[in-house]
């Protein structure tokens, strides 16, 4: 049994289907939101990772502000069907069979403002020390 596997060396193929995937799924998102008329949300998509046998897109998206991602991300799993119509009818000329899409939030932005607020000093553990559990290690 042959089970696809996302592998770290990704191949030129695997690379320009990402890109082109990443690409036409921002402006269907984000075309999404526009058309519903949601105006103080942000959505990108950060990272598109196809496997190897270019089955399965891992499809990394980025949610500003990021307290509506998990809600978000809920949204666009049970429309997944209706996105990858979407995305096929875009891309039918360049790919012969759509990758199915799955869909994850990528808090690597939320981390990186997480530690520039620490070197700001704006998270201080001596003036909040509930900050302390967070920065245990495990």
């Amino acid at each position: 049994m042959n089970i696809p596997y996302f592998c770290d060396m990704e191949s030129n193929r695997q690379k320009k289907i990402g890109g082109i995937l990443q690409k036409d799924l921002v402006e269907i998102l984000q075309g999404s939101l526009r058309n519903e008329g949601i105006k103080n949300l942000m959505i990108s998509v950060t990272k598109v990772n196809v496997t190897v046998d270019l089955s399965i897109a891992r499809v990394n998206l980025s949610v500003f502000p990021a307290s509506e991602g998990p809600a978000l991300l809920e949204g666009i799993k049970s429309n997944g069907p209706l996105i990858k119509h979407a995305l096929a009818l875009r891309v039918k000329n360049q790919l012969r069979k759509m990758p199915s899409l799955t869909f994850y939030l990528d808090e690597s932005l939320e981390y990186i403002d997480q530690i520039d607020r620490s070197l700001k000093g704006e998270d201080n553990p001596i003036d909040d020390p509930s900050l302390l559990d967070k920065r245990k290690k495990i």
